[in-house]
């Protein structure tokens, strides 16, 4: 069988890998874009046939090779047999699931007549792991799974980022109203971006400075008079407030004193 690349030989992890997706772009033409013409070619009066998946992203039914063994691994036999005992979609994945080992097993012939080490099998694997088997494409798994991905990046993105140094005040020295709600955006507010968390401290004012609260500042809340300050502003840092149980700002640390 002159297309199914009886004469075409790839050396390399990269040859053989192009290889393995223009097979597998042929393959899945045949069971989606192209699947009214795959299904009438498996006519269950036929003789056995085979899917065949070639180097130039183009498939064809056909009898098996005659040569034994063959000059390559040979396709499941006799996928037409099954075409009317089945539904559609269950006869269109079993014959994707049998496409997957195939082009498996011709992957690793060529390592094997060309003597990829162990290196070089791990890396072809991979290669080809990083691909949705043509079962996941044929089936939408593979196109939900992209959705989800997709999703789960943007989601990713648009999370608001968390100062770094808020993150190292696991015990909530910098305020107790900014701790919970803290808590509560990441349960119910995952989604919201990070200008909606500049809208919302915007208005928080240091009780020192005056200034608003900037999203890269450390900042912390006095649990007395509950105003924000920016830890610079009061010789605060993350590592200090770590181990103060109970912040006063100077103005109620000095009224305690008069008193």
């Amino acid at each position: 069988m002159e297309g199914g690349g009886q004469h075409y030989n790839p050396r390399t992890v990269e040859e053989v890998f192009r290889d393995f997706k223009s097979r597998r772009a042929g393959i899945i033409k045949a069971l989606t874009t192209d699947v009214v013409d795959f299904y009438q070619q498996c006519d269950p009066e036929k003789e056995n046939l085979c899917l065949y998946g070639f180097p130039n992203e183009r498939w064809e039914v056909n009898l098996p090779a005659e040569e034994v063994p063959p000059e390559l691994p040979e396709p499941a036999l006799g996928i037409n047999f099954a075409r009317d005992g089945m539904q559609e979609k269950d006869w269109l994945s079993l014959v994707a699931v049998h496409s997957d080992a195939w082009l498996l097993a011709v992957a690793f012939y060529f390592g094997a007549r060309f003597g990829f080490d162990r290196a070089d099998r791990k890396r072809l694997f991979n290669m080809i792991n990083d691909l949705p088997s043509i079962y996941e494409v044929v089936m939408g798994i593979a196109k939900k799974q992209t959705k989800e991905k997709s999703a789960a990046s943007n989601h990713s993105s648009s999370k608001p980022k968390s100062n770094p140094k808020r993150i190292m005040e696991p015990q909530g020295k910098f305020s107790k109203g900014l701790q919970q709600k803290d808590e509560d955006e990441d349960e119910d507010e995952e989604d919201e971006g990070l200008e909606e968390e500049d809208d919302e401290h915007g208005d928080a004012l240091c009780g020192a400075c005056g200034e608003n609260y900037g999203q890269d500042e450390f900042w912390i809340c006095c649990d007395i008079c509950e105003k924000w300050f920016h830890g610079k502003c009061v010789k605060i840092t993350p590592a200090r407030a770590e181990h103060i149980k109970q912040y006063k700002c100077p103005a109620c640390s000095n009224k305690r004193a008069r008193v």
